[in-house]
C-alpha cells in the first residue's frame, strides 16, 4: 500500500533480522552511565507501578484509600516522566537521535500515549476535573497502557539478547 504522507512516508523500517545495535551503538550503549540509569529506573517504575495499581484497584473495589492511590498515581507520573527524559537522553547518546531511533521507534511512539494518558490524569487532578472514581479509571487507562508498553521494551530487549547471543554462533558458522 502506497502513501503520499510525508509523516508515513519518513516511518523507520527495520528488517526483523536486522541487528538493534549497529556495533557502534552497541559500544556507546555498553559505555555510557544512563544504560545503568535505565536499568535502575525501569525496575523502580514498575514496582511503583504494582503498588499503585493495587492502590487504585482497592479504591474502585471498596471506595476506600482514594488518598494513598493518588499519592501513588502522582508517584508512578513523576517516575515516568523521568524515565521518559533519561530514556531520550540514552537515545541521543546511543542512537543519536533524542526519540524515535528506528530501533526504538514503535516503543516511542506508543510511550506518547502512555504519557499523554498519565497526564490527563493530572491535568483532572490539579483541575477538579471529574470525580474521584473517574480520575481512578484515567489512571487504570494509562496503567493498562503503561502495562503494554513495559511489554514492548520487554520483547525488545528479549530480541537484542537473543541477537547477541546467536551473533556468535552464526560467526562460527560463516568461517566454518
Amino acid at each position: 500500500m502506497r502513501t503520499n504522507s510525508p509523516v508515513l512516508a519518513k516511518t523507520p523500517r527495520r528488517s526483523a533480522d536486522a541487528p538493534l545495535y549497529t556495533p557502534e551503538q552497541k559500544q556507546r550503549r555498553d559505555a555510557t552511565v544512563w544504560t545503568i540509569v535505565q536499568a535502575i529506573l525501569a525496575p523502580l517504575q514498575f514496582a511503583i507501578f504494582l503498588v499503585s495499581l493495587g492502590l487504585v484497584l482497592r479504591y474502585l473495589a471498596t471506595g476506600e484509600g482514594a488518598l494513598a492511590a493518588t499519592v501513588s498515581i502522582v508517584v508512578k507520573t513523576l517516575a515516568l516522566y523521568t524515565i521518559m527524559v533519561t530514556g531520550s537522553i540514552w537515545e541521543k547518546v546511543v542512537f543519536d537521535r533524542w526519540l524515535f531511533a528506528p530501533a526504538f521507534f514503535w516503543e516511542d511512539v506508543f510511550s506518547f500515549l502512555v504519557l499523554a494518558l498519565h497526564t490527563a490524569y493530572l491535568v483532572m487532578l490539579i483541575g477538579g476535573l471529574g470525580t474521584e472514581r473517574d480520575r481512578m479509571l484515567l489512571a487504570l487507562a494509562a496503567y493498562a497502557t503503561y502495562a503494554i508498553n513495559a511489554t514492548q521494551f520487554l520483547l525488545k530487549l528479549r530480541a537484542a539478547r537473543l541477537q547477541a547471543a546467536a551473533a556468535p554462533a552464526n560467526r562460527n558458522t560463516v568461517a566454518a
